[in-house]
């Protein structure tokens, strides 16, 4: 079992930045970052691996969001800068032992409990 615990969200201005962090109880190959709006269903923000390798970001937060991961921690970050009120949703720290299907959310087995992000315009 791998427990996930968010933290960081909260309410910002558009442009503003957030820094969510996730602390996982237990090291696995790869954990991601995904997103709830209401309404929506979960789609894929960013993921990364344990080791802090090969990290990916979803098209719609390229270049402004981006996912880190020291190897000697057990802490994976997103940062999330120029933010908009299109990213307000509850963001989801994933980790599951995989090598595809990366921003898939059903191939995730571990989940956290969510942190709620909220951008006002």
């Amino acid at each position: 079992q791998v427990q996930l615990v968010e933290s960081g969200g909260g309410l910002v201005q558009a442009g503003g930045s957030l820094r969510l962090s996730c602390v996982a109880s237990t090291s696995i190959w790869r954990l991601g970052w995904f997103r709830q709006a209401p309404g929506k269903e979960r789609e894929f923000v960013a993921t990364i691996t344990w080791s802090g390798d090969k990290p990916e970001a979803a098209d719609s937060v390229k270049g402004r969001f981006t996912v880190s991961k020291v190897n000697a921690e057990n802490t994976v970050y997103l940062q999330m800068n120029v933010l908009k009120p299109e990213d307000t949703a509850v963001y989801y720290c994933a980790a599951a032992n995989i090598v595809g299907g990366i921003r898939n959310s059903r191939n995730y087995a571990y989940w956290g409990q969510g942190t709620q992000v909220t951008v006002s315009s």
